[in-house]
């Protein structure tokens, strides 16, 4: 079946999510729509919109010109199986004492490593990207170091993928929570398919916001691999359920954007412990203050 993506940049959040809202009511009607920083800084948002049929390119321009976006870019977009293009061109990441695979790869794990088996699908965390690996090797150094956390949260968890390697690090249930279903779905068959059901629970969340997050703080360790302005949204919460003494791992932020969230979570009472660059990419390990 042919499909077809129509794209677009705007500046800001809430005229990205209002373009992609009032796309909703194209003829003909969108079988998605979605919105995405683009984290280069400069506050700019994409804009996607696909289809089954052809779009009126027509209606696409007015509304781009009225919300004030770039001309749409429209795609016809070839009929592939995505899933199993990704599982071929994936290969296995080591990351500390971590090994994160595809089951296609089962047969290649080898001996003495934490092997976490995540399959391509529509969350995001396979371990590849270096936001995913950076948290993985922060994970792996506070284990060696001693760390010894008894209440552990995994906040934008995607793929479950931190929440399963921090239960298999230490012997306490860990909460994993995102705000998109499809990302908790996928969470919690990945957390089945490595043994850990009953071991990491998911739950549908905005942030904190769920009674079993509440009820459960406050934390020893909280993970979020999330992006720059969540981060930064989340610090005066972070500041309330973190133990004192306890520790935040903080990812998906550029090495550009990594001074304003440690600034950020320092104001709120935090202190940076440790700081690993990736390519473009940051990880941060802070400590909440005694």
């Amino acid at each position: 079946m042919t499909t077809y993506s129509a794209l677009t940049h705007v500046q800001g959040h809430d005229a990205a999510e209002a373009l992609a809202d009032a796309c909703e009511d194209l003829d003909p009607e969108p079988v998605g729509t979605g919105t995405f920083e683009i984290e280069d800084g400069s506050g700019r948002w994409e804009v996607g919109v696909y289809f089954t049929e052809a779009p009126d390119e027509i209606a696409l321009a007015l509304l781009a010109a009225a919300y004030g976006a770039n001309p749409f870019a429209i795609s016809e977009v070839p009929d592939v199986d995505w899933v199993a293009h990704v599982k071929r061109e994936l290969t296995p990441v080591r990351a500390g004492r971590f090994y994160v695979h595809g089951s296609h790869d089962a047969d290649t794990v080898p001996e003495g490593v934490e092997a976490l088996c995540i399959e391509a699908a529509m969350a995001f965390g396979t371990g590849h990207h270096n936001t995913t690996k950076g948290c993985l090797e922060a994970l792996d150094r506070l284990a060696t170091q001693g760390f010894q956390p008894h209440r552990i949260v995994d906040i934008g968890c995607g793929t479950a993928v931190l929440a399963m390697a921090a239960a298999r690090l230490w012997p306490v249930t860990v909460l994993a929570s995102d705000i998109d279903a499809v990302a908790v779905d996928t969470a919690a068959a990945n957390v089945i398919a490595n043994g850990l059901d009953g071991r990491v629970i998911c739950l549908e969340a905005a942030g904190f916001d769920h009674p079993m997050l509440e009820d459960n703080a406050p934390y020893d360790l909280v993970l979020a691999n999330i992006l720059k302005q969540p981060l930064i949204d989340l610090a005066p919460e972070m500041a309330q359920v973190v133990a004192p003494g306890g520790r935040v791992v903080l990812s998906g932020i550029l090495t550009t954007q990594a001074q304003e969230v440690t600034q950020v979570y320092g104001d709120a009472g935090f202190t940076l412990e440790r700081r690993d660059d990736l390519a473009e990419w940051s990880a941060l390990v802070m400590e909440r203050r005694v």
